[in-house]
């Protein structure tokens, strides 16, 4: 009988860390960018970023034998494919995601006392709360805007004509909805920062007719009624069973009689172990929550239905991307 694990395979596994720490590193020193324009030699790139000679060149060969660099004649450049993706000002950049797993990586090295309930500094709140916070909300925006056109098949808003998105970004899934359905008006809630960038991407789709947008707090003010679905994408895994049970409650009360609440969210087996990401994300939210976690089909259900929803069920099983609904009497 094969062993599951051998030497090999654990220590593989424990060194992953490395090349994730390699490439932040890069991206917080903002190395992608600076390679992206033309190429500098390792002496080059140190007196621009005030960096150590050994330090940087180490990193940025590192990053050749990751395929992020290429070296010629003893001079780096970012590689293409990256360069699209890593540089700072590259439209579909992912850097300010790579910048936001900075500060998740300092939230999961206090890991050991947050596990053994020993006090912490406080944890970080991430990108959320620095200077690119508009460039997360896009890079996210850019991420969504891949996903949402088959979220929307799954969810089939058939005859709904009034959709609210709580906590809704900056319109990815909105503007989704309404090109699937030309009837459809929509409310856009979340706060003042993000809304500002909602209304740029609405107003950039056309959609300005069609979009409400109002701000606010769903963890303190009671959300805009008269719809009859609302969704709540990528939001109850950063609170505690309580508080989604409340904000239920809340969706419950926005909601028309007949209206449909969907959520998008990890969804986890019964036990708890599966899928693996999501096992991993209820680590991230231990880390950088108070009392948020991934939760099981069963789980939301209860929260669903002590919020007054019947006939919940799950629509789709697929990591981040899974689907549960609810119906309002």
């Amino acid at each position: 009988m094969d062993n599951k694990h051998t030497d090999d395979s654990i220590l593989k596994t424990v060194r992953g860390f490395m090349a994730s720490r390699v490439i932040i590193s890069a991206a917080e020193i903002d190395l992608f960018t600076l390679l992206a324009r033309q190429s500098h030699t390792a002496d080059e790139v140190a007196y621009t970023t005030g960096a150590d000679l050994r330090g940087i060149t180490i990193l940025l060969d590192a990053l050749c034998a990751l395929g992020f660099m290429v070296k010629t004649n003893g001079t780096y450049r970012t590689e293409s494919s990256a360069a699209t993706l890593l540089s700072a000002d590259a439209p579909p950049s992912v850097r300010p995601m790579v910048l936001h797993m900075g500060s998740v990586w300092r939230n999961w090295s206090k890991l050991n006392n947050i596990v053994l309930g020993k006090a912490v500094p406080d944890l970080e709140k991430g990108i959320l709360d620095k200077e690119n916070f508009e460039a997360f909300i896009g890079a996210m925006h850019v991420v969504a805007s891949r996903a949402a056109p088959d979220v929307v098949a799954v969810v089939n808003p058939g005859g709904a004509s009034r959709l609210l998105d709580v906590g809704g970004g900056s319109g990815s899934y909105i503007l989704a909805f309404l090109d699937a359905q030309p009837a459809m008006r929509a409310t856009l809630f979340d706060k003042p920062e993000v809304i500002k960038m909602a209304r740029a991407r609405v107003e950039a789709a056309g959609m300005t007719d069609r979009v409400t947008l109002v701000v606010g707090d769903f963890y303190k003010d009671e959300l805009p009624t008269g719809h009859d679905l609302a969704l709540l994408s990528a939001i109850i895994h950063q609170n505690s069973p309580a508080e989604n049970e409340e904000l239920y409650c809340k969706i419950h009360r926005a909601l028309d009689g007949g209206g449909r609440i969907v959520i998008r969210d990890h969804v986890m087996s019964p036990d708890h172990t599966q899928p693996l990401e999501g096992a991993l994300f209820a680590v991230n939210m231990l880390a950088g929550t108070k009392g948020g976690g991934t939760y099981t089909f069963q789980e939301i259900e209860a929260g669903l239905a002590a919020a007054g929803f019947t006939k919940i069920k799950q629509l789709q099983d697929k990591r981040m991307f899974s689907l549960v609904e609810g119906y309002k009497a």
